[in-house]
């Protein structure tokens, strides 16, 4: 038995990370919620290269005090999506990174396709 669900998420991650990777051509979407952020990333394994990234610790999202909900994670999934599809990356692997794809993940997810990032 895992002592913590953080420990927990992890492994799920661990095994998730095995599976999945990303490509020049098909970057990894990785996502990211602590307790009062919410964080994603296009990244490049191959290269080790973040190519975009998006945050609620950004001043560029505005005056709002943003928490780690699903409103701010709409809010990141619309502006990672922009910013991947202005460096022109347009198809992506989702990682959940051992969250459940329910909730604030989903959020983020649904808005980042809506935007027009592919996965």
């Amino acid at each position: 038995m895992t002592a913590t669900r953080k420990a927990a998420r992890q492994r799920v991650h661990q095994r998730i990370r095995k599976k999945v990777a990303g490509t020049a051509q098909r970057p990894r979407l990785a996502v990211h919620f602590s307790g009062k952020h919410v964080y994603a990333q296009v990244i490049d394994d191959d290269a080790g290269r973040t190519l975009a990234a998006a945050s609620t610790r950004e001043r560029l999202l505005g005056d709002k005090k943003l928490a780690a909900n699903r409103a701010a994670a709409e809010l990141i999934g619309k502006t990672i999506a922009e910013r991947s599809l202005a460096k022109k990356l347009e198809c992506v692997v989702f990682d959940r990174g051992g969250f459940f794809y329910h909730g604030k993940v989903k959020a983020l997810a649904d808005a980042a396709r809506a935007t027009g990032l592919k996965f």
